[in-house]
């Protein structure tokens, strides 16, 4: 707490206090005072407004409720006999001393000011009840009740000399309005009580100490209003401390509480603004503590303004070196482009010489496999051709062999034949003749189907001979067509090889001119029609997509186009 703070209310009453702590190297108190510093006993304070915490929450009972009824009715009834009197009063006065002109106006004045009360009453009570209370509502009821007071008061004043009878008759006339406001104030509290029971209870101080001090006592009143201070003990015990302290001073300095140190004087100083003795005490070092828990601030703030510096510059860095990075990484895309193209020309140009190298190889193989196979039919045919004049040979004697043995069985049946015709000219020698006549009949019908085989296998080699002609000649044309192929593929060869090198010789080129993407693209697909003879619309655009590993055929279509174009402004590979 600074000086500049508002000071602690009410602080727990401590019935053991113990002696103030020491301040810059102060001595403990020589004694402890328990509880006050006379024997006292604790006063039993009354409170002047709102209530305890203890306030029961019940609802009222029925006997409650009629007292509650009965004691608004009696109110009800004082503040019409109080209107009633004071009306009388004030404006007979207010027409015959202040002026108002006629009777009926002095009425009017009278009516308005207890309509004026009667009103601000209302609307006082009414807010209290709504835990809305309106504090300065008041002060302006009490002002125009001490004038109807002071009003009435006067219509009872005589012309003459006062007397002490007419003292009391002109307080007479002033006790029904006092006690209105008074029974007003007190049903203003019971609201405040019954609507708010957390209010904190705030003491009134006894009517005795207003009597023996007087003096004292309102400065103890000024203090607690002032500071906030509802407990009068509380008020009380502070008071004490504070007076035991400069007891405690004095003693110490020997009767001079000039020689005290600031510190030690703090108490005194402190008090008129609400500081018990422990508080002003404890001041220095919670200012210092304050001061020091400042400068950390402080310096945290400036730690956190340098780490939000050096953080901005790291960020800036990064964000140059982020930059940086960028621009190498194109350059080095770009590089890697740029070898890859050459790589890739290259390869291209190894590729076209491979290919020509294996195409040669497999030409030289095909020619040589090509004699081979020629070779092989040959020898196939001539060994057909063997085997054919074998079976016909044995074909052949197996059917010399049959007709000599039909041969043999008609010469042995003639024999027979003969000798039985020698023997005896009988039947059975003409069956013998028959039957020698049909195995001749046989044997002539042999030699007839041998030479229609005979001929049959002459035709057979004829159509073979034939087959063999027509499939030498097939051979020969597909001979020739590979050989043709082989022809076509070498020249194909060749012109790849003699593209790759051009290819090759146009990257170079576009490295030197150290062209972009785009262009090289351009160049390569104008490169690509005039391959295929300088006519663009003869290049498909899957070709370009191909080899530029490009998947829109729009951007196909555009580089088609664009190179067609430099292909006219005079663009030669």
């Amino acid at each position: 707490m600074t000086i500049t703070d508002w000071p602690r209310t009410a602080a727990e009453p401590d019935p053991e206090t113990d002696a103030p702590a020491a301040v810059s190297g102060t001595p403990q108190l020589v004694s402890r005072t328990p509880g006050t510093v006379s024997e006292t006993p604790e006063f039993v304070s009354e409170t002047e407004s709102g209530t305890g915490t203890d306030t029961s929450t019940a609802k009222l009972t029925g006997t409650q409720k009629w007292t509650t009824g009965a004691i608004v009715i009696a109110a009800l009834a004082l503040a019409g006999i109080g209107l009633y009197l004071s009306f009388e009063h004030v404006a007979e006065f207010a027409f015959k001393e202040l002026r108002f002109g006629s009777l009926g106006k002095g009425q009017l004045f009278a009516v308005g000011v207890d309509v004026g009360i009667m009103v601000m009453i209302a609307v006082d009570l009414l807010m209290a009840w709504l835990k809305r209370p309106i504090s300065w509502i008041r002060y302006p009821v009490w002002l125009l009740t001490a004038a109807t007071v002071v009003l009435n008061a006067a219509s009872g004043a005589p012309e003459g000399a006062w007397k002490l009878l007419d003292y009391v008759a002109a307080g007479a006339h002033g006790v029904v309005p006092v006690l209105f406001i008074t029974v007003v104030e007190l049903g203003r509290d019971a609201i405040d009580r019954v609507v708010r029971p957390e209010q904190a209870e705030r003491d009134s101080i006894p009517l005795l100490r207003w009597v023996l001090a007087p003096v004292a006592t309102a400065r103890i009143f000024r203090r607690m209003r002032l500071w906030g201070v509802t407990s009068y003990p509380e008020m009380i015990r502070r008071d004490q401390q504070l007076i035991a302290y400069e007891q405690w001073l004095k003693r110490k300095y020997k009767g001079d509480i000039s020689q005290a140190s600031e510190d030690e004087l703090l108490p005194m100083k402190m008090a008129p603004y609400g500081y018990t003795v422990d508080q002003a005490l404890a001041m220095p070092d919670e200012q210092e503590q304050a001061a020091q828990e400042r400068a950390e601030e402080a310096e945290r703030r400036r730690l956190d303004a340098e780490t939000r510096s050096e953080v901005a510059k790291a960020e800036s860095e990064a964000e140059r070196l982020r930059a940086k990075g960028k621009v190498e990484a194109v350059r080095a895309e770009v590089d890697g482009q740029t070898g890859q193209a050459r790589a890739h020309a290259r390869a291209q140009v190894s590729a076209a010489e491979r290919a020509a190298a294996l195409e040669q190889e497999a030409l030289d193989q095909a020619v040589i496999a090509e004699a081979r196979a020629r070779e092989a039919e040959a020898e196939r045919k001539e060994a057909q051709e063997r085997e054919a004049k074998a079976e016909a040979d044995l074909r052949a004697a197996e059917l010399e062999r049959q007709a000599a043995e039909k041969r043999k069985e008609a010469a042995e049946a003639d024999r027979v034949a003969a000798a039985e015709a020698q023997a005896i000219e009988t039947q059975k020698v003409a069956e013998a003749r028959e039957a020698a006549a049909e195995a001749n009949r046989r044997a002539a019908e042999t030699e007839r189907t041998a030479a229609e085989t005979r001929r049959a296998t002459a035709e057979a080699d004829r159509k073979k001979a034939e087959e063999e002609r027509l499939a030498k000649v097939a051979l020969a044309d597909a001979a020739r067509a590979e050989k043709e192929a082989a022809e076509a593929e070498r020249a194909a060869a060749e012109t790849r090889r003699a593209a790759a090198e051009i290819e090759q010789r146009a990257v170079e080129a576009e490295d030197v001119a150290k062209l972009k993407p785009r262009e090289r693209a351009i160049r390569r697909v104008a490169r690509m029609i005039f391959a295929a003879g300088g006519d663009a619309d003869r290049l498909p655009l899957a070709d370009i997509q191909h080899e530029l590993a490009v998947t829109s055929p729009g951007t196909a279509s555009e580089y088609r186009q664009e190179a067609a174009e430099l292909l006219a402004g005079g663009y030669r590979p």
